[in-house]
């Protein structure tokens, strides 16, 4: 039976997930994905209330990862955390495309106070809900949000990306370092390693903070779980999908939210 994925919106984004109720966006920048030869690249991380602006709160890339396109992993070097932004150098010495993309899980929980009747809500990993959550507690909600946000970069010529199989995940059949003004770019979503039909994406270019409408490119993935973008203009996009579904992986919850953004970049 096909599983139908509703379009549904997160609100954690200090966390790394998505929330348009609270104006922000998460991101990876950077400050090159193509490379015609093996070269260092810096990337801005930033939670912004204008997209690629960082005018809100640093990133945390404690999950960080940076997949070589041999499989193996890039250590981020001179990592600094600001308070705006969070910024670390990539030394890319394998020709291919890599993947950098910090992935984030948890367990929300949201119920009463048994003594005072107050709302209270929490989160965590699966292992700290019981101590601190109360055992007792009275219309317990739970739900796990899983979130994906990355980038790719290309050194020479591009490679193919190894599968995740886990959460949202955007699957090029345009290759991210191929992306053209005024050219179609086909993707594939998946969910848990599966092609994703009926989920809407949402593609906004940068520059947000300098018009005023955000003026989205939207698109619905077929039956295949594909969707294609035609590039109005040359620079950097944005790519946010949500979903939700039953398909936890910790009990007591009962659903799963999962949220996806991706960097790229779209050459003139």
């Amino acid at each position: 039976m096909r599983i139908a994925y509703r379009l549904t919106f997160c609100a954690a984004a200090l966390c790394g997930l998505l929330s348009h109720a609270q104006a922000h966006n998460v991101w990876l920048k950077p400050s090159s994905t193509v490379l015609s030869k093996a070269e260092w690249i810096t990337v801005d991380a930033a939670v912004s209330n204008d997209l690629f602006f960082f005018n809100h709160f640093p990133l945390n890339i404690e999950k960080l990862a940076v997949t070589a396109p041999d499989g193996g992993t890039v250590q981020p070097e001179n990592v600094s955390r600001g308070k705006l932004r969070t910024v670390f150098d990539l030394n890319l010495t394998q020709p291919g495309t890599y993947r950098l993309a910090v992935a984030n899980a948890s367990l929300n929980a949201s119920y009463k106070d048994r003594a005072t009747g107050q709302t209270k809500r929490w989160r965590g990993t699966p292992d700290k809900l019981a101590a601190e959550v109360p055992a007792d507690a009275v219309d317990l909600a739970v739900t796990e949000s899983v979130s994906r946000i990355e980038t790719f970069v290309t050194v020479g010529k591009p490679s193919a990306l190894q599968p995740i199989n886990h959460g949202l995940e955007l699957v090029p059949v345009t290759s991210p370092a191929d992306l053209v003004q005024g050219e179609k770019a086909t993707f594939v979503l998946h969910v848990d390693g599966k092609p994703a039909p009926g989920i809407e994406v949402e593609v906004i270019a940068d520059g947000t903070r300098y018009r005023n409408q955000i003026d989205p490119v939207k698109a619905t993935t077929d039956a295949q779980g594909r969707f294609s973008v035609t590039w109005p203009a040359a620079g950097l996009y944005w790519i946010e999908v949500s979903a939700k579904d039953g398909k936890t992986s910790a009990a007591p919850a009962k659903e799963r939210r999962l949220s996806y953004v991706a960097t790229v970049e779209v050459l003139p």
